[in-house]
């Protein structure tokens, strides 16, 4: 089946594209002379562009025009660059890089050779404090378990999952919060928890939604 026509995929590479080249909604609607709305339902998968635009768009990027509506592997090499989904929340029972739970996407300059074990995350709460704050956004490497002292993504009792520093024992984790305000929460091999991830890098600055 063809990918023309396909708003999520036209959604999903053109998000790509303007955090490739550092674009904004407000860069595209100034310099194509477009208005921001009709941008921001491209961005959000809500409208397909005619194809007049399509190519609009990919001139303005000095890119084909298949670039934007063939589906493509997010992780792939584009000058140097990786792209990840953004999710909005991480929690146990159901797949949390579905399609439904991606908010955005993320890049960093860093080769890495599985990028499809890749995600990130924004920080909610205050917890860990001063090191990291609410809204930051934190990359996640997909994995089962971390060393002691690493900062991992750990889910719960089916909750969402929590950004902390882990602590091995021998019979026990810790949780360890940066912010003094939160105790320290010790789980057993008993407990129901699960560590889906570390933190490989923070506080990336540049988001499209």
């Amino acid at each position: 089946m063809s990918d023309l026509g396909n708003k999520e995929i036209f959604a999903k590479n053109l998000n790509y594209y303007m955090n490739l080249n550092k674009k904004d909604r407000n860069d595209l609607a100034r310099d194509l002379n477009l208005p921001y709305t009709t941008i921001t339902s491209w961005c959000k998968g809500e409208f397909y562009p005619r194809i007049d635009k399509i190519q609009l768009l990919a001139n303005y990027f000095s890119i084909q025009k298949s670039d934007l509506v063939e589906d493509k592997k997010l992780g792939n090499t584009l000058n140097d660059k990786r792209v990840f989904p953004l999710l909005g929340t991480v929690k146990a029972g159901y797949d949390y890089l579905a399609n439904e739970n991606i908010i955005g996407y993320i890049n960093i300059d860093k080769k890495i050779s599985d990028p499809e074990n890749y995600f990130a995350l924004k920080v909610v709460g205050d917890s860990m404090q001063p090191v990291l704050y609410e809204d930051d956004i934190i990359v996640v490497h997909k994995q089962n378990d971390v060393e002691s002292g690493q900062i991992a993504i750990v889910l719960v009792d089916g909750e969402e999952g929590t950004v902390k520093k882990v602590i091995k024992h021998d019979d026990y984790i810790e949780l360890i919060a940066f912010n003094s305000y939160y105790p320290p929460r010790k789980l057993s091999k008993n407990d129901n928890f699960k560590i889906i991830g570390k933190v490989v890098e923070a506080r990336i600055s540049k988001i499209f939604e």
